[in-house]
């Protein structure tokens, strides 16, 4: 009994100092960071991203979706943005990540940035600026970004394993895998807002619908309407077509995805998972109906996420070439 209670104290205070430190590497993000050491910063991230949207709406999507596989394996080091090597492949080269896209839209950030004020901003914090664009761009609130986080060195697709939330995650797969990361429940079904914008592969959902004409083996949680729809556009052999995840405004950043999970029209099962719970589905309500609050906590939601296993002052570096350790 006494070595028990000695392993749960050691596990309190871990977890104590695990917080302590979390706290303090956060706190030494700022909104400003680069107000001095480079003004042009986000501007330039702020042009760029409004370039690449304006060419193509659902770049904002995966400029989005870069920032949360960033920072969901090994914190927001912009390791994901690393090239595989002889010797390594790295993590955008995992299968969650192989649809990940906007690498060349970061590319070109990087390289205005370094010609504004070279060896000074790091990968980390314009994936973080590009992510905050992406929103503000689709309709989303502006937010800012406390910045000063430094690059990471490692990148291996091995680290991706069990990070990151698979398409057919239940509710409690997804609190555990969110709360790893010390982000809450509550947090977990804010951040899936982000599915209000962008597609998805038939590949990750393909197992929701009919195999054949008949209703034999479609998912019950799912209208059958809407399976009919996505059985249309996802073809039986052969291709891989993406589908919007937001059926009615897949560009708009907006309540729709919401909406959508209340109408049994959530895309993935982890998105029509989130009604299965009686927590998570009076937050869905909630946002379906309360669009400024949805608004609101998603801003405070990114901004958190964002903190996630940061490297600040003497940890990391400032990568030049964001593609390279």
């Amino acid at each position: 009994m006494a070595v028990q209670r000695m392993e749960v104290l050691y596990l309190q205070v871990a977890a104590v100092a695990a917080l302590l430190m979390a706290t303090e590497l956060r706190a030494q993000l700022r909104v400003g960071f680069y107000d001095n050491s480079c003004p042009a910063a986000e501007i330039i991230v702020q042009q760029e991203v409004s370039t690449a949207v304006a060419a193509n709406p659902g770049i904002a999507a995966g400029l989005l979706r870069l920032h949360f596989h960033d920072c969901f394996v090994g914190g927001c080091d912009a390791s994901v943005l690393i090239d595989s090597t002889k010797g390594n492949t790295a993590e955008k080269d995992a299968g969650p990540n192989t649809s990940l896209r906007g690498f060349e839209v970061i590319d070109r950030i990087k390289a205005r940035v370094e010609q504004a004020c070279f060896g000074v901003v790091s990968c980390a914090d314009i994936l973080a600026f590009a992510a905050r664009d992406s929103v503000a761009l689709a309709g989303g609130n502006a937010y800012q970004v406390p910045a000063g986080r430094r690059d990471g060195s490692t990148s291996r697709a091995s680290d991706t394993n069990g990070n990151l939330p698979p398409p057919t995650a239940n509710v409690a797969q997804l609190t555990k895998i969110f709360g790893n990361k010390g982000l809450t429940q509550k947090e977990m079904v804010i951040l899936s807002g982000a599915h209000t914008i962008g597609s998805s592969h038939c590949s990750s959902f393909s197992g929701r619908l009919s195999s054949s004409s008949t209703t034999a083996g479609q998912d019950p949680t799912m209208d059958p309407a809407y399976v009919a729809q996505l059985a249309r556009q996802c073809p039986q052999a052969g291709g891989d077509p993406l589908v919007a995840m937001d059926y009615v405004s897949p560009n708009a950043f907006d309540e729709g995805f919401y909406k959508g999970v209340m109408a049994n029209r959530g895309l993935l099962s982890s998105d029509q998972a989130l009604l299965s719970d009686k927590n998570t589905a009076v937050q869905v309500v909630t946002y379906a109906n309360d669009p400024a609050t949805f608004q609101s906590d998603f801003a405070a939601a990114m901004v958190k996420m964002g903190t996630v296993g940061v490297l600040t002052g003497a940890s990391g570096k400032i990568r030049a070439n964001c593609r390279v350790a």
